[in-house]
């Protein structure tokens, strides 16, 4: 995977089940690195793994805590093969890449499949990943490690006046609270004003 700025690569396969259960494009793709942390944090391919836990597929897909278990918009055969630097999960879904925007749990498609997503992400990364925020995050000196993600308050899916602060936080806090939150603003309508409680929980 020629991807620039990598900031890990994952180890060698120790799931062999679950990687038997992978569509070949998948699993060609984690042939070549069983998985990859790149443009500084700002694209995570998952791997075929069980350790560690903010890497494993498995745990993303099939796991207690699954993407699909979070949001009720994805599907149990939906594949969470990758995230961005604010966690928004990169699905693959009868062949076919989807995005959920995980602070609404909004899917939608990007009408291409696992190849062609890949192409684009290294031609226009910035512009396909949205990478501007972590790029503006990252002009404060601050820098995302392995294993976590870009934490922005107030979420970009509620309309703001002032600016919003940048945090990095482990990835499994973010998935958490943005899963958390999706929820609490699944019945609020468009428009709709809401007061944001800060908690030290995210099912608050």
């Amino acid at each position: 995977m020629p991807f620039e700025r990598v900031t890990y690569i994952g180890s060698s396969f120790d799931d062999a089940e679950l990687f038997a259960m992978l569509p070949p494009d998948l699993s060609a793709l984690l042939l070549e690195e069983n998985g990859v942390v790149a443009y500084g944090g700002g694209f995570h391919v998952r791997g075929a793994c069980r350790e560690p836990a903010w890497h494993s597929l498995r745990r993303a897909w099939l796991g207690s805590e699954c993407v699909a278990t979070r949001y009720s918009s994805v599907h149990r055969s939906d594949i969470p093969f990758a995230e961005d630097a604010l966690g928004d999960q990169f699905l693959l879904r009868d062949g076919i890449v989807h995005r959920l925007r995980s602070e609404s749990g909004v899917v939608e498609s990007l009408a291409v499949d696992l190849a062609d997503f890949i192409t684009n992400v290294q031609q226009a990364p910035i512009e396909y990943l949205s990478l501007e925020p972590l790029l503006a995050f990252e002009e404060t000196g601050c820098r995302l490690e392995p294993g976590q993600l870009l934490n922005v308050y107030p979420p970009y899916c509620a309309v703001h006046q002032g600016r919003r602060s940048m945090r990095a936080i482990s990835a499994a806090e973010q998935l958490a609270f943005l899963a958390s939150f999706a929820r609490q603003m699944r019945e609020v309508p468009d428009g709709g004003q809401v007061r944001i409680r800060v908690s030290d929980t995210a099912d608050d």
